[in-house]
């Protein structure tokens, strides 16, 4: 079994998943992805997109998600570095609507987290030089995207660094009561 665990987090449709790391003196090897596995876990989708950004410090990105017909699943791991990854749940008539998890994922850990469509994404890089890997679930569709203030006091995520730096167009993401979104729960 290439993965060692499966874990479902407080807001259930997020997935913890810890691989197995075979080590040995040349260095390490591990499976990120493995259909079947994922399948078996209850995660229906493939992936057809890969993304990779480097950040430092204190950048928050996000949050960030597509509008159905292009909603996207997301598999996010860090190579370098660390992060504080966020998930927010967008869908309507959900128990958790407006709710957020945060986990740190990190180069050491080697943890990846499971994001659905119908939730909105963000991280902050927790040092210099992080960088990310996220697998989609659907291309990137400018016309579809849609972002949600990483300062939103009604979701009221405690980022774990004060010093903050944002793009132009994170800084002018609306609350998410006025965010437009198209999901509802369930999917």
């Amino acid at each position: 079994m290439p993965f060692k665990s499966f874990t479902r987090l407080s807001i259930p449709d997020l997935m913890l998943v810890e691989p197995f790391v075979h080590q040995d003196r040349r260095g390490f090897f591990t499976e990120l992805y493995k259909r079947t596995v994922f399948l078996s876990e209850g995660i229906p989708y493939s992936f057809v997109q890969v993304n990779m950004s480097e950040s430092r410090k204190g950048v928050v990105r996000g949050l960030h998600y597509q509008l159905k017909p292009m909603e996207q699943g997301k598999l996010v791991t860090v190579l370098r570095g660390r992060i504080y990854d966020v998930a927010v749940d967008i869908r309507k008539g959900s128990p958790w609507f407006g709710r957020y998890l945060g986990v740190e994922l990190s180069e050491h850990n080697k943890y990846l987290l499971w994001i659905p469509p119908g939730f909105a994404h963000g991280f902050q890089a927790l040092e210099d030089n992080t960088v990310v890997l996220y697998m989609v679930t659907k291309e990137y569709s400018p016309e579809h995207e849609r972002c949600i203030s990483y300062r939103d006091p009604d979701i009221g995520i405690e980022w774990p660094l004060e010093t903050i730096f944002l793009s132009e167009k994170d800084e002018k993401c609306p609350p998410l009561k006025k965010a437009e979104t198209n999901f509802n729960y369930p999917l």
